[in-house]
């Protein structure tokens, strides 16, 4: 090849282009950002809509819907859900993959602009946003906590220092607090007072409002100066709110004071926030879109040192997770991986070249192919990611495979008498074909698993890209500086190696095994070859008789007699059979979408039965809590209870204790946490974050859809592994409707909006003004009844909520009648149809397995008219990587005959090689069952990978083969001399692969439980591979290439080669 004799010719420049890729490389990385996953925006967009105090049904029928009609109409347009609920609707419209987002945008916000004007008049103006699912997960989890201290202080520290010191972080996008207890100024209004005086609250807010102000007057200006004049009205002292006139009855004034007591104090919570039991404040950092996540959580834990050197000593701020740490040792534990594998791929190869030298030589390969590929990831845009760096780690046995070839075939030359520069130009141009053949075979598979469809192809475009151009640069460096190198740097003795104590051992005891392995290979090959034949009793044949030679006799006249059977029948049915029993083991394996993995921290959700109190459900939690903190891996446990109209509900952030000072996975403890509580009564308990398992049901009618929900949210508990059953169907927080009655509203005059405005004080209390602290903190001054005159609706009645002319209070019974009304939770649409769904865990048995027998559920089940099933989640994500890893696998196949007929110039050699790709399968679901793995998408993204590397040595075999039979030998000696000759360059590079790729399967880093079932499914495809390659796949060969003529004379195979077989032998055509 002109590369190769142009290398060996100018060292000095094939040294200096193998700098230069290695600077560019270098400098690349530096550049590289650092992320978990790849960053890929989801076509969608978020919208959010505020109509306060309207109903969930009222908010779905005067806001969702327009606004969903509108959407609906912009094209591209996939999905449309929304959740209408108290006050609020969030809608998030869906595009295709290939839609233009910016494009998208537009016309969303065009189309909801265009609606606006037909909202209410209380509608707020609608948020919009595009989707970030990548920063809906917090960096960083964090609580600040006392034993001493009250809510109120360490809120106060958490508002104005904590939150303050953690925006100002690079990178951070927002802060989110929870369990906060805010101030406020309380007026505790006296339903009695308010009665006999004849005042509202509306009145007092009015009241409040026009005096808590700073009114301007205007300028005073002379000749010389102005002077700005205003009255100040606004409050110093929170206490001289009592002093502020409301109303007058008569001439007496009356001040606040003389209608309810003005009390400074913290706000009611309708959430607790814990940590290990002790009230806290819960803190969760989310990073911008573009930023760095190992760089945002160091810079985040950072300034959390900064702020413990502040903290008062009974004051501790405690790092509850941080998923910066999860990533960071995931790809430090990917790099470990490619480290050890590049370090067993080089000593695998020594001990079959048996020189340090050479090792070099070869082993050059894999730090230039590794640190060139940066150049392409950062020319293309990609970042030091999960599937760029496994991508890479899956890379090292694959990158030296050339270069063993390589240099195998260079040393084999120079064992012929050949001088070193000879040696090296034609061994290099000797299997050039082969390797070129090897390596564009592998892009083939890799190229359609870059530019699969779907989401899925997204996040594997960079790891195909990155796989591809990894590979051209091995081959660059294997036909360029492994021969410049192997020309000007001669291998010194290796009698010296053999003496040394161990490694001698170890270089004789792999020569022993090679050799043993040549004399088995020979034996078969001539067992194979040979012309004996079985009758198959069982099969009668009509075909001609066989002679004495044990030929065909082709003058004879066809007969029935019985059906025979060669040693290459056997083998081909050894090689058949071999793939069915794979595709029966599948079942047994399993499936999957993704592994789970063990982060170190999971979630416990809880919820109790509508209606329930906050003091209620933290009750039960701390029942909940008090189980979980005993089990010895949990580190610590963050609670947060409670929420705006969510008081039945509360979450357990569980964080555990290293991996390796923990007896059970994270997996396992999720089981063990479920089964404890299993016996706790009056509660819903979901663990863990994957519930791969959601169907949703569509339809017009409400109730019709909530009892179709229940129905067949009982119907799937009945599935074996099926666990925490969820149905969204939930009645909401009991309501009372306060229906005016038609005289009232005649006689006096009142409308819906001021009986609303006086309920309003009473319950929830209305913000009347705010004051302002000496610190510039804005604290709200609250209009409510005391606690314990609102606690049911029976006192509700006999308000005032009006006055007659005569100043005669109207009580709220005599103008209105109070009814309990149904009241949903959440108003759920998909598609401008009503939504609801079931939502499951799984648990024994793989999410693959049970996601199938669901979605037999699904299409057993009869619905009526009108009403269908969407089933998503992980099932129908599986389903769409699995279809799409097929169809990449189909076109990975076409590619493949495409370059070896291409290479070889054939149009049946091809399907001799590619007949090793069905021989794969059985090692692959072997070594899954044997480790416990699950066919998924990592497994079968080595399953991809296998096609490439099993058609390596078909190749090597069919292409000496070619040569020999050129040199003149016939098929059958020029497939024995293919197989002595290229079994050692075969079986080291097996080896190399296979321990290059046992870090990757032994999963013992963070985040290994995902690129495990790729490792392991390339060893279990190896091993069966190769084995059956090298007499499968010259036993297709000897059927595909028939003589055409008398062969010559055998060509004598070298001295460490086998015997010679005969020059022909009669062919199997039964």
């Amino acid at each position: 090849m002109w590369i190769t004799r142009t290398s060996i010719a100018n060292p000095v420049f094939a040294t200096m282009v193998m700098v230069a890729l290695c600077v560019l490389g270098l400098f690349s990385y530096q550049r590289l950002g650092v992320e978990q996953m790849p960053d890929i925006a989801f076509p969608g967009a978020y919208v959010q809509v505020v109509y306060p105090g309207a109903s969930p049904e009222a908010v779905e029928r005067e806001v969702a819907r327009p606004i969903e009609e509108a959407i609906n109409s912009i094209a591209g347009v996939r999905r449309i859900m929304s959740r209408s609920q108290e006050g609020r609707t969030g809608i998030s419209a869906e595009f295709g993959l290939d839609a233009d987002m910016d494009r998208a945008m537009q016309d969303l916000r065009d189309r909801i602009s265009a609606v606006q004007a037909t909202l209410p008049r209380d509608v707020e103006a609608p948020t919009i946003a595009r989707f970030d699912s990548e920063n809906e997960q917090p960096v960083v989890v964090m609580a600040l906590v006392s034993p001493t201290r009250s809510q109120r202080e360490l809120s106060l520290f958490a508002e104005q220092q904590l939150d303050k010191r953690l925006q100002r972080v690079a990178g951070v996008a927002r802060v989110d607090m929870s369990g906060l207890a805010s101030r406020e100024i309380r007026v505790d209004l006296d339903p009695t007072r308010l009665r006999a005086y004849g005042v509202t609250p509306a009145q007092i807010a009015q009241a409040l409002a026009a005096a808590n102000a700073d009114q301007p007057v205007g300028v005073v200006s002379d000749r010389l100066q102005d002077a700005i004049l205003r009255v100040e009205g606004r409050v110093g002292d929170p206490r001289d709110f009592a002093d502020i006139v409301v109303a007058r009855q008569g001439t007496l004034p009356l001040t606040l004071g003389d209608l309810g007591r003005v009390v400074d104090r913290e706000r009611e919570p309708d959430s607790v926030a814990r940590i290990d039991g002790q009230r806290a404040i819960n803190v969760e950092v989310h990073k911008q879109q573009d930023a760095n996540i190992v760089a945002v959580g160091e810079a985040v834990k950072e300034a959390m040192e900064e702020l413990r050197e502040q903290l008062p000593p009974d004051v501790r701020l405690e790092l509850i997770y941080a998923s910066s740490d999860w990533v960071k040792g995931s790809l430090r534990g990917l790099q470990n991986t490619l480290i050890e594998g590049a370090i067993l791929t080089v000593v695998i190869v020594f001990l079959f070249l048996h020189s340090w030298r050479s090792t070099v030589i070869t082993g050059l390969t894999l730090p230039i192919a590794v640190i060139s590929s940066f150049i392409a990831v950062y020319a293309f845009g990609f970042t030091l990611n999960f599937m760029t760096m496994m991508a890479l780690s899956l890379c090292i046995g694959l990158l030296i495979d050339d270069a063993i070839v390589v240099r195998e075939n260079i040393v084999r030359h120079v064992g012929m008498g050949k001088d070193h520069h000879t040696a090296a130009r034609e061994g290099t141009d000797e299997i050039g074909l082969a390797v070129l053949a090897t390596t564009f075979a592998i892009c083939a598979v890799f190229v359609p698993v870059a530019f699969m469809g779907g989401i899925v192809g997204k996040f594997f475009y960079p790891f195909g890209v990155t796989v591809v151009v990894a590979v051209l640069v091995s081959l660059f460096v294997s036909f360029t500086l492994d021969p410049m190198l192997s020309s000007i740097w001669r291998d010194p003795p290796a009698s010296r190696l053999a003496t040394l104590p161990g490694l001698g051992h170890a270089i004789r005891a792999t020569d022993r095994a090679l050799e043993a392995l040549h004399r088995l290979y020979a034996r078969l090959v001539r067992w194979i070859f040979s012309g004996r034949r079985w009758r198959i009793v069982a099969l009668p044949a009509y075909a001609r008789p066989f002679g004495a030679d044990g030929r065909r006799d082709p003058d004879a006249p066809r007969r029935l007699r019985w059906a025979t059977i060669t040693p290459r029948g056997v083998v081909l049915a050894v090689g058949a059979l071999s793939f069915v029993v794979a595709l029966g083991l599948t079942p047994v394996v399993g499936s999957e979408f993704v592994p789970q993995t063990d982060e170190g921290f999971t979630r416990l959700a809880l919820r109790m039965p509508v209606g329930s109190s906050l003091d209620r459900t933290d009750a039960k939690v701390r029942q909940i809590e008090a189980i979980v903190r005993e089990m010895p891996e949990v580190r610590i446990v963050s609670t947060w209870v409670g929420g705006a109209g969510q008081r039945n509900q509360a979450w357990l952030n569980i964080a555990l204790v290293e991996r390796r000072e923990r007896t059970r996975s994270q997996k396992q403890l999720e089981d063990a946490i479920r089964a404890a509580i299993a016996g706790i009564p009056g509660v819903e308990v979901s663990v863990g974050f994957n519930r791969p398992i959601y169907v949703a049901l569509l339809g017009p009618d409400a109730q019709e859809l909530a009892r179709l929900t229940n129905e067949f949210a009982d119907r799937l508990r009945a599935i074996p592994g099926v666990v925490d059953v969820e149905s969204s169907v939930q009645p909401g927080v009991p309501a009372y409707a306060v229906r005016l009655k038609p005289g009232a509203v005649r006689e006096l005059g009142l409308t819906a909006p001021q009986v609303a405005s006086s309920l309003r004080a009473y319950v929830n209390g209305e913000a009347a003004t705010t004051w302002t602290t000496p610190d510039g903190e804005q604290v709200d001054v609250v209009l409510r009844l005391p606690e314990d005159a609102r606690q049911r609706v029976d006192q509700l009645r006999t308000l005032p909520v009006a006055y007659a002319a005569d100043g005669t209070p109207v009580a709220l019974d005599s103008v209105a009648v109070l009814e309990p009304v149904f009241n949903p939770q959440v108003v759920r649409r998909q598609d401008l149809q009503r939504r609801e769904a079931v939502f499951a865990g799984v648990e024994g048995r793989p999410a693959g397995d049970v996601g199938n027998e669901v979605q037999a559920l699904v299409e057993a089940t009869t619905l009526p008219p009108g009403y269908s099933f969407d089933v998503g989640g992980a099932t129908r994500d599986q389903q769409e990587a699995f279809a799409a890893m097929v169809s990449a696998m189909a076109l990975a196949v076409i590619f493949i005959y495409i370059v070896l007929a291409s290479q070889f110039g054939s149009f049946v050699q091809p399907i001799a090689i590619m007949a090793s790709l069905p021989l794969a399968l059985i090692g692959v679901m072997l070594a899954l069952l044997l480790w416990n793995s699950t066919l998924n998408v990592f497994s079968m993204i080595g399953l991809v990978m296998l096609m490439g590397l099993v058609t390596k040595n078909a190749i090597l075999l069919v292409d000496f083969a070619n040569q020999a039979r050129r040199a003149g030998a016939g098929v059958e000696d020029a497939l024995l001399q293919a197989g002595q000759i290229r079994m050692r360059p075969i079986i080291m590079t097996t080896a190399a692969m296979i321990f290059g790729m046992l870090p990757l399967a032994l999963a013992l880093n963070d985040g290994g439980e995902i690129q495990a079932p790729m490792g392991r499914a390339i060893i279990g495809g190896l091993l069966t591979s190769t084995l059956l390659t090298l007499v499968v796949v010259p036993v297709l060969y000897s059927y595909l290439v028939r003589e055409r003529r008398p062969a010559a004379a055998a060509v004598a195979l070298p001295a460490s080669g086998g015997a010679v077989l005969p020059a022909t032998m009669p062919a199997d055509r039964d």
